[in-house]
């Protein structure tokens, strides 16, 4: 990334949260993503528009096969980054989905977003405790584009999302935060995000409004045309006689071609044929009397010549002129004349609050500087083909993968890392973002967040992914996870049902 850092106002983070030792390099970054209430409502709105449309348009982060490559060269041991650290997942967090052997975690779940290709896009991700219920875990790369333009758009976070569908509500990210090397020099060894989030909505339905109430909504809204009798129409006007807001008329006229002796003939109109009807056209005052003086002859350039596609009679003459000659017959026609009666119906889309999200879904622990070798769940929805072409994995459900990380940190120099921690794993694109569980209970369907999916590997080169790695959660990421924990986010719609401002 190629962009500086850019600071947050005081009303979103604490001051002395943000502050960085005058001289000293920051360790973390952050960018605005959609922090009015406004913005955040239009991201959200973008994605569960027509019963989700976007959603199920949307495909999985794209990694080109070139990207799926050996780890190249094994690095040390467990860093030596500091004390290791954690802080706890949220407790009683709700009941997710059991399959098979393991109840999938209710925080896990899709973040949406506008590549910069504009193309929809989505990565795995999952929710994780934090001070204000609202942070939002994935990979870097899935929130901050690849040295263009800050961020990706209209990014979105969906738990639990399957088939179009936001079944605990959709949460607009407000702010995003990450290492300061990822952000500025696309340093994947700090592919890592943490995204505060609004609340989150959904939409309630919709409701007929007054003209009055349709103006003073801030939310969704639409008006619709509906054709009235006249009576109706009466009725409807203000005892002036002036039209109301939302009842009109409309006045149309119709044209139509009569004979001269036509009751209700009008006027006469001319209309251009080609040189055939034109020379057989009736002689006379009757329907179609030719018309010598509507003969007009345009001299024109030879591409004017070629490119005409009308009625008109082309010639080229002796001399090598170009003429078009167009030919008009006289009509006589009526005009008929109708009013048409109308009354604007206005509607506004009701969203409903679902609140702080980790109130709807919990939150997983973070942990820092802990030992290699030690087992994690990671989670994941995975979708992209392996790198020959075979096609394991859909991407509609969430799959998971089981086992220890290796005991060394690994290096992988396409993409400048060098101490990524990696896991045996077979999850493709789509996984990447999704969340490596420390000490994951069964029962409580919790864990502590020790890395997100970052790239994947093909280590005994048979053309299928079979590792997947992460960036190795160290004393940067628990200043990074630090900073986001103070960033304050907002409702975005009110009690009954209206945008906020």
């Amino acid at each position: 990334m190629k962009r500086l850092l850019i600071p947050l106002t005081a009303a979103a983070l604490s001051a002395a949260a943000l502050a960085v030792p005058a001289g000293a390099a920051p360790s973390w970054a952050s960018d605005p993503l959609a922090p009015k209430p406004a913005d955040a409502y239009s991201n959200a709105f973008f994605w569960l528009d027509a019963n989700g449309d976007a959603l199920r348009k949307a495909t999985q982060y794209h990694w080109d096969a070139k990207a799926v490559a050996k780890v190249v060269a094994k690095g040390g041991t467990t860093p030596d980054d500091g004390k290791p650290g954690s802080t706890a997942p949220t407790a009683n967090a709700p009941a997710g989905t059991k399959v098979k052997n393991v109840n999938l975690p209710r925080t896990i779940g899709k973040v949406f977003f506008l590549d910069n290709k504009g193309e929809y896009r989505w990565c795995s991700a999952t929710s994780v405790q934090s001070r204000y219920r609202n942070l939002v875990a994935t990979a870097g790369h899935c929130v901050f584009e690849n040295g263009k333009d800050d961020v990706y758009d209209k990014w979105v976070f969906v738990p639990g999302y399957y088939g179009g569908k936001a079944p605990w509500g959709i949460y607009a990210g407000a702010y995003a935060f990450t290492a300061y090397d990822l952000d500025t020099y696309d340093d994947y060894d700090g592919d890592f995000a943490f995204v505060a989030v609004h609340n989150g909505f959904q939409f309630a339905g919709d409701k007929q409004v007054t003209k009055d109430e349709y103006d003073k909504w801030a939310g969704d809204k639409w008006a619709k045309d509906v054709e009235i009798d006249a009576a109706t129409y009466k009725k409807c006007v203000d005892l002036n006689g002036k039209e109301t807001s939302d009842c009109w008329a409309k006045l149309s006229t119709t044209t139509d071609i009569v004979g001269p002796d036509y009751k209700g003939a009008k006027k006469q109109a001319y209309k251009e044929v080609d040189k055939d009807e034109f020379d057989k056209a009736p002689k006379g005052d009757t329907n179609g009397t030719q018309a010598p003086d509507k003969t007009v002859a345009d001299h024109v350039t030879k591409s004017e010549y070629e490119a005409y596609k009308g009625p008109g009679y082309r010639k080229i003459d002796a001399s090598g002129n170009f003429t078009i000659t167009h030919y008009f017959l006289k009509y006589w026609v009526k005009e008929t004349s109708k009013t048409d009666y109308f009354r604007t119906l206005f509607y506004v889309g009701v969203a409903k609050d679902t609140g702080r999200l980790g109130d709807v879904v919990g939150g997983q622990g973070v942990a820092w500087n802990q030992p290699l070798g030690q087992t994690v769940t990671a989670f994941g929805y995975p979708a992209e083909a392996h790198p020959d072409g075979h096609k394991a994995f859909t991407g509609v459900t969430p799959k998971w993968c089981y086992g220890k990380t290796g005991t060394k940190t690994y290096q992988a120099n396409m993409f400048r890392v060098e101490t990524h921690q990696v896991l045996k794993c077979s999850m493709t694109g789509g996984a990447d973002g999704g969340p490596w569980l420390l000490k994951y209970s069964n029962s409580k369907r919790t864990g502590y967040l020790n890395g997100v999916t970052s790239l994947f590997h093909d280590q005994d080169g048979n053309d299928r992914v079979d590792f997947i790695s992460s960036a190795y959660f160290d004393g940067e990421v628990a200043d990074v996870y630090n900073k986001a924990n103070y960033a304050e986010t907002k409702n975005i719609v009110g009690p009954n049902g209206e945008l906020l401002k």
